[in-house]
């Protein structure tokens, strides 16, 4: 596994400040469960209204998260003063996405000045079994002065 060196000392602490601000997050119920340079995990618990029509998961909601896991992977690895934007995704739905909870992994592939490349991917946790639902490529784009 690649290590990526961070360019804030205080990297943990702006990536959870930022994710706390992040309301659509927050209505969802997704939370960091993981966090390390190039490394975000968010998981979050299965509860009404994140469904659709078959009772899984919505592709919406997947997607949702796998993108905030892969943006704050890249943002991990910025420097004060610098936001993070999803320029580009692009997102396969492997199984339904169903069971207690979801946890998606974003973790930062190629670092870059300006543009992030990072991988994400969401797991499903049904009865005690570990399902792939989802694999993504993002690219993040680094902007500058823009940090919540």
């Amino acid at each position: 596994m690649v290590q990526f060196e961070t360019r804030a000392e205080n990297y943990q602490e702006r990536v959870l400040s930022s994710f706390g601000k992040q309301s659509f997050l927050e209505t969802l119920g997704g939370t960091i469960t993981h966090l390390a340079p190039g490394e975000v995990d968010i998981t979050l618990e299965a509860k009404k209204g994140l469904q659709q029509q078959h009772g899984f998961f919505h592709a919406g909601v997947t997607t949702s998260i796998m993108d905030s896991a892969a943006g704050y992977a890249a943002f991990s690895l910025f420097g004060a003063g610098d936001g993070v934007l999803t320029s580009e995704f692009k997102a396969n739905l492997l199984n339904p996405a169903r069971g207690e909870k979801l946890i998606a992994k974003g973790r930062v592939i190629k670092p870059g000045r300006t543009l992030t490349v990072c991988q994400g991917d969401v797991y499903s946790y049904l009865d005690g079994n570990e399902i792939h639902v989802a694999t993504g490529l993002f690219t993040m784009v680094r902007a500058e002065g823009l940090e919540p």
